[in-house]
């Protein structure tokens, strides 16, 4: 499909709901709103202009038309959320330029790399470490660890084709699944999650800070983290089972590094402290954004990075546009009552119907609609607030809603070979065939549905979350 026909579809549905009949109980304004909302969605999902592109015509359009004013359309871009956004992407920058998330997961190979199922379990500890810090799931699971996998399967002679089986698809699998499993532990983790931390508090008013996040994954995460690489041992085995040579590779590499710089050691002393600050704001009031920028100005004053990898870091800016125009998008659409009218619209349909039945429908349903989508937060944005509304009409938590709803946005990431930025290049290493990257992507969401739903809402009690 060409980009103009792109273009038409998205622009299409956009003036199909903006002339159809303003249902009762909705404001013209926030009718308005809804068309222009529901047609950048469509714009994200179809791409015919970069997401950057898409956002401010529909800002500058929601403004001419005066939808929303001036004041109003810029507003969410003091929004502390992106600027926590951004300054996470720049942790990552330092990550990446000063080889410290080369030197955890060489170093976790080292350690713990002797078998096949450990040298899983080595990566998965590696993404763990590095995912608070690294709000791009592509970069981290791509720009990171991919190039260290690829370079040990090669080492074993395995290569896409007929020695494909002896480990590379085994682990291009089960780095590619942690992956997903380790964006859901951190509200820095992958990009959109600080977003549905705002959209909670914009449509629910809930407010989950970086701690009580990280605090309702913990348990879950863990779980899968250890059964998802055990289930694809056992499910799609590799045939090399020991990698004893895994070891002599990644002590090589770190060789070959030489003794930590002291910029490792100063980025590794910055992440610590952002770490303990996050996790204790609720003592110490300070807010995540806050602690992220003062991480930031610590690394440009010792020279960890530059200003001109801050000017250059092209995906915090463009991230701060369109993230700003959703938020903002999404914030008005809640304040002008059409997330409050739909959800009382769909409670009514689901009267009669226990809020444990409606929540376990609605999460499979925002889980499994994932297939038609190729980005998380393409699937946030059109879906996050909409469902997590209904969900607490019909009578479930709020709290218990937001987080399972924000650990589904995550978890969605393993269905298909399309679904997040880490899974074109995970696939596109030629290891596993489609059919077998499907049919072990639904399995594992299954699996990942009962450990996070199922001990993970006992957990969430536990906690007093629900």
């Amino acid at each position: 499909m060409s980009k103009s026909m792109r273009a038409i579809i998205a622009i299409v549905i956009t003036l199909g709901i903006w002339f159809s009949p303003v249902p009762a109980g909705v404001k013209v304004q926030a009718w308005h709103l809804l068309a222009l909302f529901v047609g950048t969605i469509v714009a994200f999902i179809l791409q015919p202009l970069p997401n950057g592109a898409t956002a401010l015509i529909s800002l500058v359009l929601a403004m001419l038309t005066k939808t929303l004013s001036i004041s109003q359309g810029l507003s969410s871009f003091g929004n502390s959320t992106l600027w926590l956004i951004v300054a996470a992407f720049l942790f990552a920058k330092g990550f990446i330029k000063t080889g410290l998330g080369r030197r955890i997961a060489y170093m976790m190979t080292q350690a713990f790399g002797d078998s096949t199922l450990k040298l899983a379990y080595a990566f998965s500890l590696s993404d763990l470490i590095i995912a608070p810090a690294t709000p791009s799931n592509t970069a981290r699971a791509g720009g990171v660890l991919f190039p260290i996998v690829k370079s040990l399967c090669l080492s074993f002679n395995s290569e896409p084709g007929p020695t494909a089986r002896k480990l590379g698809s085994f682990l291009m699998l089960s780095v590619f699944q942690a992956n997903a499993i380790t964006s859901a532990m951190f509200m820095t983790a992958m990009a959109a999650n600080p977003l549905i931390a705002e959209l909670a508090k914009k449509t629910f008013n809930i407010d989950i800070s970086w701690g009580t996040w990280f605090l309702g994954a913990v348990v879950p995460g863990l779980i899968a983290l250890f059964v998802v690489p055990y289930y694809l041992y056992k499910a799609y085995p590799p045939e090399i089972k020991h990698t004893p040579e895994a070891k002599d590779l990644a002590r090589a590499e770190l060789d070959k590094m030489g003794p930590a710089s002291t910029a490792e050691k100063i980025m590794f002393g910055i992440f610590i402290l952002a770490l303990v600050l996050w996790a204790t704001s609720s003592f110490t009031k300070l807010n995540a954004t806050l602690v992220a920028l003062l991480g930031i100005c610590i690394m440009l004053i010792t020279k960890v990075i530059d200003w001109s990898d801050v000017i250059e870091e092209k995906s915090a800016w463009d991230t701060l546009i369109w993230m700003g125009v959703v938020i903002g998008l999404a914030g008005f659409l809640a304040k002008f009552g059409f997330i409050a009218w739909l959800a009382k619209t769909v409670a009514v349909a689901l009267k009669g119907i226990s809020w444990i039945t409606a929540l376990v429908v609605l999460l499979l349903v925002y889980m499994y609609s994932h297939y038609g989508f190729a980005s998380l937060t393409a699937h946030v944005t059109a879906m996050y607030a909409a469902f997590g509304a209904v969900a607490i009409a019909a009578g479930a938590p709020a709290y218990l809603v937001a987080l399972a709803l924000a650990y589904a946005s995550n978890l969605c990431a393993g269905l298909t070979h399309f679904a997040t930025g880490p899974a074109p290049i995970y696939f596109g290493a030629g290891y596993v065939d489609q059919p077998t990257w499907w049919k072990h992507g639904f399995v594992i969401s299954v699996i990942n549905m009962v450990i996070w739903v199922g001990i993970g809402g006992i957990w969430w009690k536990i906690l007093g979350l629900w």
